[in-house]
């Protein structure tokens, strides 16, 4: 009986935030690129490796998924949903915030 239980899913809470969208390189200053706006730090980041993450609340937390979404919100306020586990939020639903 107890393999049977260990069988069963266990289904995650979801998670939401709402931040400004940015990288894990920067974080909430962009200074490697003066004079551009933070969105093409950001993505520019990315490219070199670095991954999305959202400042929310004075916390930086790692975004993995939805990146095309991310990218469209680069360096904007943004609510992002989606399983939290340790600092990665695995998003699945990306929108500007209102």
């Amino acid at each position: 009986m107890f393999a049977a239980l260990c069988a069963i899913p266990v289904m995650a809470a979801t998670t939401t935030l709402t931040g400004v969208i940015t990288d894990d390189m920067c974080g909430k200053t962009h200074t490697m690129m003066p004079g551009k706006p933070d969105a093409d730090c950001v993505r520019e980041c990315v490219k070199s490796g670095a991954k999305f993450a959202v400042m929310s609340n004075g916390k930086l937390v790692v975004l993995a998924g939805k990146n095309s979404e991310l990218s469209a919100l680069a360096g904007k306020k943004a609510t992002i949903s989606g399983e939290l586990k340790g600092n990665t939020l695995n998003v699945t639903s990306v929108a500007a915030a209102k």
